[in-house]
């Protein structure tokens, strides 16, 4: 098949027409991603007034990449619990907020950064994700973050990071730091980098689960070339680990950046030994070290998708049997108020 051809993607319920060249084209991904209540959405069980009124509080918003991997003949199906709204995020759960982790008031340090624990900072980089997902930590702030963005406000950043040598690792996140343009990210991860306190930047991004097609092997050997960026990034189910998926992984690991996977435990999604076996053995035979598997932090509209700590205990007990060291992540859960994270 020549570049020009056109193909028929996604499923047979949501056809796009596009060529090769343009499908592994990240901006165009981002151009024609569904947002909101798209009828589309109807042909995998959405009911089109509910995503209206979940839209208004948690916008919805996802690729035609991650879309086409969605299965329309099964509504309980892994990733489309992760990727289309559900009438359980209306429902006001108590101890449920936005912003349990008060990231709102930390933002008075800096514009755009936030710290919590002594020795890293964390930067909002970007205030969109390639897939708005369902378990989102920030789903209810995304919208009304303060992003860093122009100049000004990376150098005041930077500045305070220098100001502060007891920060030795940054974190860029958001919304998703790959959404940027490669001067920008770039750009920022340079400004950190360059300071000798700093050890780490460390980069959280969903985008080689959501939109692998971002990781172009000229953005992965431009992030390596400082030798300290870190990457982080969300693979919740097997499924996930796509071809496209893959590439995108070994560009980084191939760039001399060391990937690490944090996983969230989601109910329907990967709360069965089965799932959790088969993702973490994937993402060590794909050179991706299964590093954390994390409690649904109590934020409000995520209720429906939380494991009790009960089941949580039983399955990191099963998977420490099943799986040797290096392919076995850390369970543990995200407290307010909390020095640390903490082993379940």
């Amino acid at each position: 098949m020549s570049p020009s051809d056109t193909v028929n993607v996604l499923s047979p319920t949501h056809r796009l027409q596009c060529t090769p060249a343009e499908w592994l084209d990240w901006r165009w991904q981002m151009r024609h991603a569904i947002v909101g209540p798209a009828p589309e959405l109807a042909a995998y069980g959405v009911d089109l007034d509910m995503a209206e009124q979940v839209h208004r509080r948690y916008p919805i918003r996802l690729t035609p990449y991650a879309l086409s991997l969605l299965r329309p003949a099964e509504l309980s199906d892994p990733l489309a619990l992760q990727a289309l709204p559900a009438a359980a995020e209306l429902i006001d759960e108590p101890g449920m907020t936005a912003d349990p982790f008060h990231e709102t008031a930390q933002a008075i340090r800096c514009h755009g950064l936030k710290q919590r624990f002594p020795d890293r900072v964390l930067v909002m980089a970007h205030d969109q994700c390639a897939m708005a997902c369902r378990h989102c930590t920030r789903k209810g702030l995304l919208g009304t973050a303060d992003v860093v963005r122009t100049p000004p406000q990376v150098a005041q950043a930077v500045a305070w990071v220098q100001a502060h040598p007891q920060v030795r690792e940054v974190l860029l996140s958001g919304g998703d730091p790959l959404l940027l343009s490669d001067r920008r990210l770039t750009g920022l991860v340079r400004a950190f980098a360059r300071l000798p306190q700093i050890d780490a930047v460390r980069i959280g991004t969903r985008v080689p689960a959501t939109l692998p097609m971002r990781v172009t092997p000229e953005l992965a050997r431009a992030l390596g070339a400082s030798k300290k960026v870190w990457v982080n990034t969300q693979f919740n189910h097997v499924r996930e680990l796509t071809p496209e998926a893959v590439t995108a992984c070994a560009r980084l690991v191939d760039a001399g950046i060391p990937v690490s996977n944090q996983t969230v435990l989601l109910k329907g999604v990967n709360d069965s030994i089965e799932a959790l076996f088969a993702l973490c053995a994937g993402l060590q035979r794909i050179r991706v070290r299964p590093y954390y598997v994390f409690l649904c932090d109590p934020v409000a509209g995520i209720a429906h998708l939380r494991v009790s700590l009960r089941r949580a205990r039983s399955l990191e007990r099963e998977l420490a049997e099943r799986l040797g060291g290096l392919a076995l992540p850390r369970f543990v859960m995200d407290v307010p108020g909390a020095l640390r994270k903490r082993p379940i």
